[in-house]
């Protein structure tokens, strides 16, 4: 029988966090192959980019500590799972997949930590 460990992230260390508004969150994630999907955590809607998976940052990925290259981010109160980007630039409407990961443990210590990094 085969063991299975779970052993989830310890820490995330973020190293550019920029607050910026829901559209311009949508127009960050259209690519000229199409749309990617954003995530929402307890009243946040974001995307991130890792770090390159050097030497360094995958040792510290096994002892459960990730790094964010960079994190935007606005509020949005409800999840809704598809938000529309209506601009004319596009000449269409471009649908934005919204991932709800309020089942992810270091998301929801995200959105914890986002409320009080917001009140300073």
């Amino acid at each position: 029988m085969a063991k299975i460990t779970y052993s989830p992230a310890e820490e995330l260390v973020i190293h550019e966090i920029v607050e910026v508004t829901k559209d311009d969150l949508l127009r960050e994630r259209v690519t000229p192959q199409g749309t990617m999907p954003l995530y929402w955590v307890n009243g946040f809607l974001f995307s991130f980019s890792s770090l390159p998976m050097t030497d360094e940052v995958t040792k510290d990925y096994l002892k459960g500590r990730l790094h964010w290259l960079e994190l935007h981010y606005a509020k949005m109160d409800k999840y809704m799972p598809m938000l529309t980007l209506d601009e004319e630039e596009y000449k269409q409407k471009l649908n934005i997949r919204v991932i709800d990961t309020s089942f992810s443990h270091i998301h929801q210590e995200l959105a914890k930590w986002l409320k009080n990094y917001n009140k300073k």
